[in-house]
C-alpha cells in the first residue's frame, strides 16, 4: 500500500508509538486520526500536526465510542485504510504472593484494555475497510497492525495478566488475517521488547541501565521512532500477513 493519502486510525496516538507512528504518517503523506483517553495531548499533538490529523477521545474497550470516533474518520476522511493499535497498560502483581492472590478486578482491566480493546477496535475499523475501493489488483482495501509485547513469549514474574493479554494479541493475529484475507485486509502484529515509552517513565537511571543491558545488540532501551519505522514497513510491504514480528534486539527476558 501506498501510504500517501491514505487514512489511518491509531490508538494510544497521544503519546509513545502512537505518536511516533502519528508523525511519521503523517510526514509520509497520511491522514491521521489519534484515539486516545488523553484529550489534553491528542488535542495538543494534533494541533501541532496540522489540518492532516483529527483527534478523538476514546475509550478503546467501549463499543460506542470506538464506533462513533470511525463514523467520524469517514465522514471527515472518507476512509479507514490503516488501524494501529497501541492503546494498552501493565501492571504487576504475583499469583500468589505477600499480598495474597493476584485481585482479580486488576487481572479482568489488563485483559479488558490490551486485548479486548484490541479486537474491538479492529473489528469495527475491518468493517470500514470493507467498504473500501481496492487499492491494487489484488483487492486490496486495507491494513491492521496490532501490538504485543515479548512478555507474549518470556513473561517475567508478577507479568501473569500482561503476559496473557499480549499473548491473546499474538494468538488472534492468523486467524483474524485468515477472516478478513477474502476483503483485502492485512493483519501484522509487532512485538516489542523494551522501549522508551511513557510506561518506562517511573524507572530510574540505573534500572534503565541495568534493562538496557540485557538486549544483545544494540545495547539499549529501543525508540518509539523505530517502531513508527517497521509499521511502515508493514503498510507498504504488501506480503506481510499474518506475521508477528519482535523487535527487540535479540532481547531474551528473564524470569526477573
Amino acid at each position: 500500500m501506498n501510504i500517501k493519502d491514505k487514512v489511518a486510525v491509531i490508538t494510544g496516538g497521544a503519546s509513545g508509538m502512537g505518536r511516533a507512528t502519528a508523525e511519521l504518517f503523517v510526514a509520509m503523506g497520511a491522514k491521521v486520526v489519534l484515539l486516545d483517553v488523553n484529550s489534553e495531548a491528542g488535542e495538543a499533538l494534533a494541533l501541532k500536526l496540522g489540518e492532516s490529523v483529527l483527534f478523538q477521545n476514546v475509550d478503546v474497550t467501549n463499543e460506542v465510542s470506538v464506533q462513533t470516533a470511525l463514523d467520524n474518520t469517514v465522514q471527515k476522511y472518507g476512509a479507514v485504510h490503516i488501524c494501529c493499535n497501541y492503546a494498552g497498560i501493565g501492571n504487576a502483581f504475583k499469583t500468589y504472593g505477600k499480598r495474597g492472590p493476584f485481585p482479580l478486578a486488576e487481572y479482568n482491566r489488563i485483559i479488558q484494555i490490551n486485548l479486548v480493546g484490541t479486537f474491538n477496535v479492529l473489528r469495527l475499523a475491518a468493517e470500514k475497510m470493507s467498504q473500501n475501493e481496492p487499492y491494487d489488483e489484488y483487492s486490496g482495501r486495507g491494513v491492521i497492525i496490532n501490538t504485543a509485547s515479548t512478555a507474549a513469549y518470556e513473561g517475567q514474574i508478577g507479568q501473569a495478566a500482561y503476559s496473557s493479554s499480549k499473548g491473546g494479541v499474538v494468538s488472534m493475529t492468523l486467524p483474524v488475517a485468515r477472516d478478513l484475507a477474502s476483503y483485502g485486509i492485512r493483519v501484522n502484529t509487532i512485538v516489542p521488547g523494551l522501549f522508551r515509552t511513557p510506561m518506562m517513565d517511573g524507572a530510574d537511571e540505573e534500572m534503565l541501565k541495568a534493562l538496557s543491558a540485557q538486549v544483545e545488540y544494540p545495547k539499549r532501551l529501543g525508540n518509539p521512532g523505530e517502531i513508527a519505522h517497521l509499521a511502515l514497513m508493514m503498510v507498504e510491504n504488501d506480503y506481510i500477513n499474518g506475521e508477528c514480528i519482535r523487535l527487540d534486539g535479540a532481547m531474551r527476558m528473564q524470569a526477573r
